[in-house]
């Protein structure tokens, strides 16, 4: 049986440079949105590793009030609204519908992993025109920990009814690769521009610079275990 592909959402489907143009507004400067998200990741990264939970919206609220200390700026309110509700309008990346596709018309289920919260979640999908792809759109919120926290690979692999060795992890965030092979699942690494794998990690048996060559190298893999 064909592994369930799993995908992360923000930066894997979704393309966060839709937000640079509020960050240029607010900051200044454009590039402080990958300032921003980063901070994002180190919040969540302590939040799991310390054993809480703190939603993913919270999280990115404080990452900005960080951001802007940091930066010396004053972030007004409605300033930082308007990047927080920009995370429900992103677009998907070019490369995102035809992988879809192409795995869809090949057979293999679909599903998405994400951080951010079902609502939230459904929306994005919604506004890319890529939920109906996806047979279940998860949310670690279900088991209140965060990726790459062990539970949440676990659980997704109980909601869609197979083994954890039949999940297979599809993420550009090499904590999120990471994350789901340590827990048993295989993945895949979308290495977009300036995203690296983490040479203390096992690496994943599929890394594409895009998603349509990960999938490429997904497929030949389920021909050749067929």
């Amino acid at each position: 049986m064909p592994r369930v592909c799993v995908f992360d959402v923000n930066e894997t489907l979704l393309d966060l440079r839709a937000l640079d143009p509020m960050f240029e507004q607010a900051f200044g400067d454009p590039d402080v949105r990958c300032e921003w998200f980063q901070q994002v990741m180190h919040l969540a990264m302590v939040v799991t590793i310390t054993g809480s939970y703190v939603p993913f919206a919270q999280i990115g609220d404080a990452a900005l009030t960080m951001t802007a200390a940091r930066r010396g700026v004053t972030l007004s309110s409605s300033g930082r609204q308007q990047i927080l509700a920009g995370m429900r309008h992103l677009p998907p990346h070019p490369d995102v519908r035809p992988a879809l596709k192409r795995l869809q018309a090949n057979g293999i289920r679909l599903a998405t992993l994400t951080n951010s919260n079902v609502e939230l979640a459904e929306a994005q999908l919604a506004f890319a025109g890529l939920r109906d792809f996806f047979e279940v759109r998860l949310s670690v919120e279900e088991v209140r920990r965060l990726k790459p926290a062990p539970e949440v690979y676990q659980m997704a692999a109980h909601r869609l009814g197979v083994a954890m060795d039949q999940v297979r992890l599809i993420a550009t965030h090499t904590w999120d690769v990471a994350g789901a092979l340590r827990a048993g699942c295989a993945a895949a690494f979308v290495a977009r521009p300036g995203m690296v794998l983490d040479p203390l990690a096992p690496p994943p048996d599929v890394v594409g610079n895009d998603l349509v060559a990960v999938v490429d190298q997904i497929l030949a893999i389920e021909r050749q275990a067929a």
